[in-house]
């Protein structure tokens, strides 16, 4: 008769993922008993989300990822060169009160991220728009630093030129 063990190739990186996690929380919990503000930042802060910045030639693209997040909740500001998101997401309530959670990793909370962008954007023409939790801020650049293209002739240089017929004219 053969007897078969069941194994979970991925009972190890559960357990470990599950242990890095524990250790995460451990320096919150420790300097909560310090009170709330203790430290460089606030403890209590849930989350922060993810920020992609991208620049064209005409605008910077400032993407962010707010998943459950509403246009109700949602704030962006642009003052003296800082653009500025903040809101709050709320918690889903997906689950009754007497269920049992198992892991919980989704982060609910006040957020506000703020971004320093050079001083030559046309602060009058930023849009926001969001889509499917994904906010899009278009900074639009000012016309006088856009790249300006160059045409490049075949040929001497003016300089070189003027200097020979300098030597052969006189």
């Amino acid at each position: 008769m053969t007897t078969t063990a069941s194994w979970d190739a991925f009972e190890d990186l559960r357990s470990a993922q599950d242990e890095l996690m524990r250790m995460s929380r451990m320096p919150t919990q420790w300097l909560n008993q310090f009170g709330p503000h203790f430290g460089t930042g606030n403890v209590n802060q849930a989350w922060v989300p993810a920020v992609d910045i991208t620049e064209r030639k005409d605008a910077y693209l400032v993407t962010a990822e707010l998943p459950g997040v509403g246009l109700s909740d949602l704030e962006v500001t642009f003052t003296d060169g800082l653009l500025t998101m903040q809101g709050e997401r709320h918690t889903a309530g997906d689950a009754p009160a007497d269920d049992k959670v198992h892991r919980a990793e989704r982060r609910y909370g006040a957020f506000r991220r703020s971004i320093a962008l050079p001083s030559h954007v046309q602060a009058d023409k930023i849009e926001a728009t969001t889509q499917d939790g994904v906010l899009r801020i278009l900074v639009p650049k000012s016309q006088e630093v856009r790249a300006k293209h160059i045409q490049v002739h075949p040929g001497r240089a003016k300089t070189a030129v003027t200097a020979t017929a300098g030597k052969n004219g006189g």
